[in-house]
């Protein structure tokens, strides 16, 4: 057997582009659960509230837990450049196209997520 510790994928929202995202191990599941556990239950309260306020915090601390996922999850992006820059984890959060960071954040929770089998075991 020989296990890829990464996952490459096409971008469905930029085409030609792929990213390249961690497959986790136990250890760095839990770094990246102990990394957004606080963010996610905080955004838990505030979408559960009705006023403006309530929604643009939920708003934030979504992209926060994307910004945290990208961060310790994105080795590579292939085929994008940013104001001619090599797009790093960084320069996509602070720079690049929302929609990209959005498909990687949500790909690399994919990733992390555990499959029926797993959580049996």
């Amino acid at each position: 057997m020989n296990y890829e510790s990464s996952a490459t994928r096409e971008s469905t929202v930029c085409p030609g582009v792929r990213f390249v995202v961690v497959r986790p191990s136990l250890a760095k599941r839990a770094e990246i659960t102990a990394r957004v556990r606080q963010l996610l239950a905080e955004l838990e309260y505030r979408s559960a509230g009705d006023t403006l306020e309530d929604r643009l915090a939920a708003a934030e601390l979504e992209s926060r837990i994307d910004a945290a996922y990208i961060e310790w999850g994105l080795l590579r992006v292939e085929n994008l450049r940013i104001d001619g820059e090599e797009c790093t984890a960084r320069l996509l959060i602070e720079r690049g196209p929302e929609e990209l960071a959005r498909e990687i954040a949500s790909a690399i929770r994919s990733e992390c997520r555990l499959s029926g089998e797993e959580r049996k075991n």
